[in-house]
């Protein structure tokens, strides 16, 4: 987060509050604000009477107040208000990504559909960890991302391919669906050939298939098909009309440690190369059965010229879906 923030330019008042208006066109007006007691706000103004709507979704948010307040004969503004300076800039990132979602709104009832739904996912994000992710955690969280818009992409319906995608859930395997699981892996752009398998359990599976399939990510901004972290997930959340799965999805990127920071705005990826591997028999690896009594949480890098045998079509891994 920049050492600037929208809010560093507002004075505060001696009652209720000072506003400055969000710059980008969003569909109603929003603005940023400070009150009376120096605490950061956004404002969003809402032309008609939304009160019997905001009482029947209201929700709470550990650290966040949010009132819907008559401003003038019909119109309302919902206010969001940050509780302690501490979270301020995690409140920045969530409110400039309500910001952008707020550009898509038709109108006042549709703006105020938008701000709840993401007041109810920064709940989920708020209750997790909120430390940034890695370089690292970002390039794998990707590539998962981009196996589950593979299995959205008439493979399964929305709810199954969520739940298809165990790797939030600390699971053995990234993926499990039918018959098969499959194992996510990103490379950089600029990476050796090989990749670092975490645990003794990590290729070996009770399903009747198991797979290897490895991401290589190229960096390149400037490409017109490249995605960032925020942008593929922004992609998989438009194929998941159903609302379940909407939410379960939801929860499982907070479990990842993800909240929709402008800073995974960057970098953006393509996906430069895609490899598929069965592991099988003879397959290089480190299993439980193997180790000697007392060794555990191995963990080791696996060279991908040694496992080029086992390399498969892509398709395969999808079998009867």
């Amino acid at each position: 987060m920049p050492d600037s923030s929208p809010w560093d330019e507002i004075t505060t008042p001696g009652a209720d509050f000072n506003v400055r208006q969000v710059s980008a066109k969003t569909a109603v007006p929003c603005f940023w604000g400070r009150d009376a007691f120096g605490r950061c706000l956004f404002v969003i103004e809402l032309a008609g009477d939304f009160t019997s709507r905001f009482r029947a979704d209201f929700v709470r948010v550990r650290g966040i107040e949010i009132d819907l307040r008559e401003e003038r004969a019909g119109t309302q503004r919902l206010v969001l208000r940050l509780e302690k300076q501490v979270d301020r800039d995690l409140f920045e990132g969530l409110c400039h990504t309500l910001a952008r979602a707020l550009v898509r709104a038709c109108d006042a009832a549709s703006a105020l559909a938008v701000a709840l739904a993401h007041v109810r996912r920064w709940k989920r994000f708020l209750s997790g960890n909120t430390q940034r992710l890695s370089p690292d955690q970002v390039r794998g969280l990707y590539a998962e991302l981009t196996f589950l818009l593979e299995l959205l992409d008439g493979r399964l319906p929305p709810a199954n391919a969520t739940d298809a995608w165990r790797g939030p859930d600390r699971s053995q395997h990234d993926f499990v669906f039918g018959d098969s699981a499959v194992e996510i892996k990103s490379l950089a752009g600029t990476e050796r050939n090989a990749v670092r398998i975490s645990s003794e359990d990590q290729l070996e599976s009770l399903n009747d298939n198991l797979f290897l399939r490895i991401y290589r990510l190229s960096d390149i901004t400037g490409a017109h098909a490249s995605r960032s972290l925020n942008g593929i997930i922004e992609a998989v959340r438009e194929l998941l009309a159903d609302a379940d799965a909407a939410d379960a999805f939801d929860r499982k990127l907070a479990a990842c440690g993800y909240a929709p920071l402008p800073e995974y705005d960057e970098p953006r990826y393509i996906v430069s190369e895609m490899r598929t591997y069965l592991v099988r028999s003879g397959f290089p690896r480190l299993v439980r059965p193997m180790l000697p009594t007392g060794i555990f949480r191995v963990s080791y890098d696996l060279a991908l010229e040694a496992i080029d045998a086992f390399k498969c079509a892509g398709s395969q891994v999808f079998g009867e879906l």
